[in-house]
């Protein structure tokens, strides 16, 4: 299976690395510039934000060019199954609302909108959560009524789609962590015989890996809404497809190790903005990257730095998948205490109260005003 691995890689690799100097070009024609108008962006000239057009086609077309498998064989020219289809047609519908968004703009409502809808066609292709194993206890609840299979669902792939979508915030961070989550999640479905969903995933990560060469800083083009939505659309929608087989318990947790760093920094910034009193969807600096790059590392360094937690977080996330828990639990341990060191880092609380400072005086102008 190595070969066909290789395959699948390697195609949308080379799809995405040949379209993304397309994007960059098209971007300045159909409007998809992201312009800096506030202190939190991390670039200071106008930035075509279209990379989401590569990813995304290079990934489906990989996926529509080589699978399904049989036989363990790519079979070119044959359509995938239904349930890849339907996680093909919410993927493109769920890129288009992004593109728009970077286009256009979006209200928040409508997006969430377009994003609910995007789960439930998922969700009638029956790629969903369904049942349960009950972890050392053999026991088993099965067939999840409708409305809780629905729900748990809709909100596990509209919260992956919108966590990627938040932790964009330096170059080369989403695209990079969604690589290493992609080659995660497949290596685990590819080590327990879920191939089609290995190489779906791994079509996923070539796209990305075709896009970081130009991402990466300092960056020639973002993904954007488009990009990142997709991609978290793709990772939770896929990994729901290796439930259907074995919905253990810790199958089930398998993904949210992968995805840990982004879901715990989603979790964090709404906490954060709760306990400040402000909207929830609203934009700070107070994400874990920010963190860093108060801390001195430079964004180089800090999206080097939350690949490796991230890294770390999937090799647990193979070690659960293999019931190797006091050795996955070792690992969680070092990621949190590295997570917990650059939280505490005294920098970053100097840096914000410098930032407060020098914005009440702009502020007080605009009152008198």
């Amino acid at each position: 299976m190595i070969t066909p691995c290789l395959i699948v890689f390697g195609t949308a690799l080379i799809i995405g690395l040949l379209l993304t100097p397309l994007a960059i070009r098209l971007a300045p024609v159909l409007g998809a510039m992201d312009v800096p108008r506030d202190a939190r962006r991390m670039h200071d000239k106008p930035m075509p934000r279209m990379g989401g057009f590569a990813i995304f086609f290079a990934s489906v077309l990989t996926i529509l060019l080589w699978l399904p498998l049989q036989n363990n064989e790519l079979q070119p020219g044959m359509l995938p199954d239904h349930r890849m289809l339907g996680i093909l047609l919410g993927g493109t519908i769920m890129a288009l609302i992004g593109l728009v968004d970077d286009i256009r703009g979006l209200p928040a409502k409508v997006k969430l909108l377009g994003q609910i809808v995007c789960a439930t066609i998922v969700f009638a292709f029956s790629v969903r959560f369904s049942f349960i194993s009950i972890p050392f206890t053999g026991g088993t609840t099965e067939d999840f009524p409708f409305w809780f299979s629905y729900v748990l669902t809709v909100l596990w792939i509209v919260g992956i789609s919108n966590t990627i979508n938040l932790i964009d915030g330096l170059d080369g961070l989403a695209g990079g962590i969604s690589a290493i989550s992609a080659t995660s999640i497949a290596y685990i479905a590819y080590i327990h015989g879920n191939y089609d969903v290995c190489m779906a995933l791994l079509a996923v990560a070539g796209g990305c890996c075709g896009f970081l060469p130009f991402n990466f800083h300092p960056a020639r083009i973002f993904m954007g809404d488009g990009g990142s939505l997709f991609l978290g659309f793709m990772l939770a929608s896929v990994s729901l497809l290796s439930l259907t087989k074995s919905a253990t318990f810790m199958v089930m947790l398998v993904p949210v190790f992968v995805l840990a760093l982004p879901i715990f920094d989603t979790t964090f910034a709404i906490l954060r903005r709760m306990a400040n009193h402000r909207p929830i969807m609203e934009a700070d600096r107070g994400h874990l990257h920010h963190r860093l790059m108060a801390a001195g590392l430079g964004q180089r360094r800090t999206v080097v730095t939350m690949y490796a937690i991230s890294g770390v977080m999937s090799v647990a996330a193979i070690l659960v998948s293999r019931r190797l828990y006091i050795e996955s639990l070792l690992l969680l341990a070092t990621a949190a205490a590295l997570i917990y060191v650059f939280l505490t880092d005294p920098h970053w609380k100097a840096s914000q109260a410098a930032r407060a400072a020098a914005e009440q005086p702009q502020e007080q102008e605009q009152r008198k005003e």
